[in-house]
């Protein structure tokens, strides 16, 4: 379904417009444009988004194999490891991290990464949790806020 070029102001003797964008002309001569990605969701429009059912996170944003969340975590709340790479970024609130490593306790390389890491997280803290990995939040503030970044295969990258 295209747009007419009447709608667009016409053409003048069948000159185009020079500044009409090429999608659009694309669109006037009856091609369909491809599905562009929402350009931005502010924090305030992913507090309304509806969480989907089976997800303890709302959907704001996809494109090919990146997928944005929002996610407010409850207190309590089982956060189990994801099959893709996945970064997260501290919006509001402060909190405690914590993520599994999962070292062979006989590869004395990295025995002293065995257990698990423990850090205090506020806004603007950028973290990153690799796919399969344990990984959770806890005494975090009532206003605790992520946007969680996920991307690439399932098994996440390779180093």
């Amino acid at each position: 379904m295209g747009i007419s070029r009447a709608k667009m102001g016409g053409s003048h003797n069948g000159v185009r417009p020079k500044l009409l964008p090429l999608a659009l002309e694309a669109l006037m001569d009856g091609a369909e444009l491809p599905r562009i990605p929402v350009l931005r969701v502010t924090a305030e429009q992913a507090r309304a988004l509806p969480i989907e059912p089976g997800h303890p996170s709302a959907r704001a944003l996809t494109h090919g194999s990146l997928e944005v969340r929002w996610f407010q975590p409850k207190p309590g709340q089982v956060h189990l490891p994801h099959d893709r790479d996945e970064i997260y970024v501290i919006v509001a609130g402060r909190g405690w991290f914590c993520r599994g490593n999962d070292a062979d306790p006989f590869d004395e390389d990295r025995l002293g990464l065995f257990g698990e890491e423990r850090t205090e997280v506020g806004p603007g803290d950028v973290l990153f949790v690799a796919a399969g990995a344990a990984h959770r939040f806890h005494d975090f503030t009532p206003d605790f806020a992520v946007w969680a970044v996920f991307y690439g295969p399932e098994g996440g990258e390779r180093p």
